[in-house]
């Protein structure tokens, strides 16, 4: 039975990681459209429409990535608890959960943004001020630390490809 729950939890979480980080970068493509380059500042005569429009994406995008880095956050917890693989044969593993386990505050803090964003605009009439203020108050979050946080999932994925630091075990 432990080894389902492995096999069920390593398949949850390799799906759910795979929607959170392609909607994390669906996302941030969809936001700067709103921004103008390297600068923290939206764009001068914008569409009402528009920026209405691209709220609305950012808020189901953040919906999806919600979802999904739930998913991904339990199927991890669960997965390395009923594994038998050893933390200290496997360097890879190690480094891997140390990585997405290090950023996991940040990304809560984020994801309630996200929330509350999603929450303004899809269940009540917000003022646009008030979705520009928390949507560069998102994006400006604890001073660039998200970004590090992606970087670090992107070097998971490599570590869990190339597996480096795996020992063979003696007792084997």
């Amino acid at each position: 039975m432990e080894k389902r729950i492995t096999k069920i939890s390593v398949l949850l979480l390799i799906v759910s990681a795979i929607v959170w980080l392609g909607a994390v970068n669906v996302r941030a493509i969809i936001g700067y459209e709103l921004l103008q380059p390297r600068a923290l500042e939206f764009l001068p005569n914008l569409d009402k429409e528009f920026e209405r429009e691209i709220f609305h994406l950012l808020s189901y995008s953040s919906l999806l990535i919600i979802g999904a880095y739930v998913v991904t956050f339990f199927s991890a917890v669960v997965f390395l608890s009923t594994t038998s693989l050893k933390l200290k044969m496997n360097g890879w593993l190690l480094m891997s959960a140390i990585l997405f386990f290090m950023f996991s505050p940040v990304e809560f803090y984020t994801l309630y943004l996200d929330g509350r964003m999603a929450f303004l605009e899809l269940l009540t009439t917000p003022d646009m001020m008030e979705l520009r203020r928390l949507f560069l108050h998102r994006v400006a979050a604890l001073a660039g630390v998200p970004l590090i946080a992606l970087l670090s999932y992107y070097t998971i994925v490599a570590l869990a490809v190339w597996k480096p630091l795996t020992k063979v075990d003696p007792l084997q």
